[in-house]
């Protein structure tokens, strides 16, 4: 990962998703890893993987870790 922004992945909704938050912009809502990683992509993270979301101390994960993704209610 080149380039540091300020990350943030808030809590579950009741949906199941958690908004993803760069550089302040609200990028949209991810109900998957994978999807974090396609947001972190289109910022401009090209070479981001889905082992650097996991393992980046970068990333501001808020009410859960990389691992938490709730069924929808």
């Amino acid at each position: 990962m080149s380039g540091y922004l300020p990350i943030v992945i808030y809590p579950p909704d009741e949906s199941g998703g958690r908004r993803v938050r760069v550089d302040g912009e609200i990028l949209g809502m991810a109900h998957s890893l994978r999807e974090v990683t396609e947001f972190l992509r289109r910022a401009g993270m090209d070479d981001i993987t889905e082992e650097d979301v996991i393992l980046s101390g970068m990333i501001d994960w808020r009410g859960g870790g990389p691992n938490l993704w709730p069924a929808p209610w």
